[in-house]
């Protein structure tokens, strides 16, 4: 561990070269009862996909580990591409709980980032999946930085230069700080000093159906240093649709490092996904949650044909390229989440 700030680091985007992609298995069957073994279908199927990009490297206690190469082993190579650790999680939000990676300016070695994560707010068990980042840096033999603040990886966005995006309703809740909210410059100084960032974007919330309190990985995304696809929703009736509409204007006053607007992208909204019986009756159902690789983007999809293709068409014309990879998400929003919320880029 290494001790005080990170001295010249910066937060690197998504869209920047990746070493790997980090995923935590399905493996505690009581954080998903009604879809556990759907879920472990629907990991085999990202996994595998995955490691025709990059490395994928996986948290998930040994006796799983022979299940989870046989659910990946449908192309040839793919578990060549693979790295099993011994490491056990609560939960399979591997964005939220995973090391946050920065990157030194001068030398491009990387490190880690490693936060306090309490399950947004003590919503649901978590102490495995905070030892998560401490364990990353163990196998990886990676400087790791820690905070006493409670951050998830979701909770954030950045352009690479600088330029960082969040909400109000997660960083600054009482349930990410004991009960007592804190104040935005002591949030925004901890942030500048881990993360590399010099300025930072505050949204007010997210959208409805969120265990999170709102990410940010649900309502904009940058595709380029100076681009971002906003989510929209056309329905007035909708209660995202005051929510998206005032972050999209906010988004015409934002400026890049060299000053700079941004271009805005908008990506119409899924249609409401409801479930019956459930913790959550509306479900965080966003396009804007795709996952960025080496060469290609991952998508989620809905089984809304005009709309997830709409989704698609725009998304391919942000990232030309790289191959579009659409995912039903149906089972991973039951969850509370979907592709970005399940994965954590490492920065090559």
């Amino acid at each position: 561990m290494s001790k005080g700030y990170p001295k010249n680091y910066r937060l690197p985007a998504e869209f920047e070269p990746q070493e790997a992609v980090w995923l935590s298995w399905p493996s505690n069957k009581e954080s998903c009862p009604k879809t556990f073994h759907k879920l472990q279908d629907k990991f085999g199927e990202i996994a595998a996909n995955l490691t025709r990009y990059e490395r994928v490297r996986i948290n998930a206690p040994e006796m799983m580990h022979m299940g989870i190469r046989l659910s990946i082993a449908d192309n040839e190579g793919a578990l060549n591409m693979v790295d099993l650790y011994n490491q056990t999680t609560n939960d399979v939000w591997c964005r939220d709980h995973g090391p946050i990676f920065i990157k030194h300016n001068d030398t491009g070695e990387v490190a880690i980032t490693d936060w306090k994560f309490n399950a947004w707010g003590g919503k649901f068990p978590h102490d495995l999946d905070d030892t998560i980042p401490e364990k990353a840096a163990d196998v990886l033999k990676m400087n790791r930085y820690t905070s006493n603040f409670v951050l998830e990886g979701g909770a954030i966005e950045t352009n690479g230069k600088g330029l960082l995006l969040t909400t109000e309703a997660v960083l600054l809740n009482p349930n990410r700080n004991g009960g007592k909210a804190r104040k935005k410059e002591e949030v925004e100084k901890e942030l500048k000093a881990m993360l590399g960032v010099t300025d930072i974007v505050w949204f007010k919330k997210g959208i409805e159906g969120d265990d999170t309190d709102g990410h940010i990985d649900d309502l904009v995304r940058f595709v380029r240093e100076d681009a971002v696809i906003c989510m929209v929703e056309t329905k007035e009736s909708d209660p995202n649709f005051k929510v998206l509409k005032q972050i999209r204007e906010q988004l015409d006053d934002v400026r890049t490092a060299d000053g700079s607007k941004l271009e805005i992208i908008e990506i119409e909204m899924p249609n409401a996904v409801e479930a019956k019986d459930w913790r959550l009756s509306r479900l965080p159902a966003s396009y804007a949650n795709f996952l960025i690789l080496n060469n290609a983007v991952m998508v989620p999809i809905f089984g809304q044909k005009k709309k997830d293709s709409m989704a698609e068409d725009k998304i391919a014309e942000c990232f030309p390229g790289r191959e579009i990879i659409s995912v039903t998400c149906k089972d991973l929003i039951m969850e509370g989440g979907a592709l970005h919320c399940i994965a954590m880029q490492q920065p090559k």
